[in-house]
């Protein structure tokens, strides 16, 4: 800094004003080369976990008791690893049923191992024909039925939604 008589010049050396400008330019690239990368979508819905599934159901006014994780209602010990029991009613489903989630890690085990939840439900389903299950990737919801229309419909709605299907 120097000065002339009265008067005060502050004087800059012009590497110092190059040095501001490129960090300005830098600053400017970086906002910018962001928002290219910030993404106005919502992410992809992903499936819940059980307490996110049994939420889905309490909320749609289906009550669950008895809760056993590993409740496959056979001994299949693949389905096991999936499975779990509960007890439910609610709506205008009087009588209490028990009803068994599959929870598969991925559509991949689902589609893999779907088939097998049928022949599983031979050891716990005490007449075939009115046999129940809804099917929502990568959930199954199996039990004796017949389950009544309007308790159905909300297990299908609460299971579409926790599978990250639905709102």
């Amino acid at each position: 800094m120097r000065t002339d008589g009265d008067s005060l010049r502050l004087v800059t050396h012009p590497l110092a004003r190059t040095g501001l400008f490129v960090s300005a330019l830098a600053a400017s690239v970086l906002v910018v080369a962001a928002c290219g990368v910030v993404s106005t979508k919502a992410p992809a819905p992903t499936p819940a976990d059980f307490q996110g599934i049994a939420s889905e159901f309490v909320t749609r006014g289906i009550a669950l008791d008895h809760l056993v994780s590993g409740d496959a209602g056979c001994a299949d010990q693949k389905l096991t690893q999936t499975a779990i029991g509960f007890d439910a009613s609610g709506l205008d489903q009087t009588d209490v049923v028990r009803l068994r989630i599959y929870i598969f890690r991925d559509a991949e085990a689902y589609s893999r191992l779907r088939s097998t939840i049928d022949s599983c439900a031979a050891a716990f389903v005490t007449d075939p024909t009115t046999f129940e299950a809804l099917d929502d990737s990568p959930f199954v919801l199996a039990g004796q039925g017949p389950w009544a229309p309007k308790f159905k419909a909300a297990l299908r709605e609460a299971l579409h939604v926790a599978a990250g299907s639905g709102d």
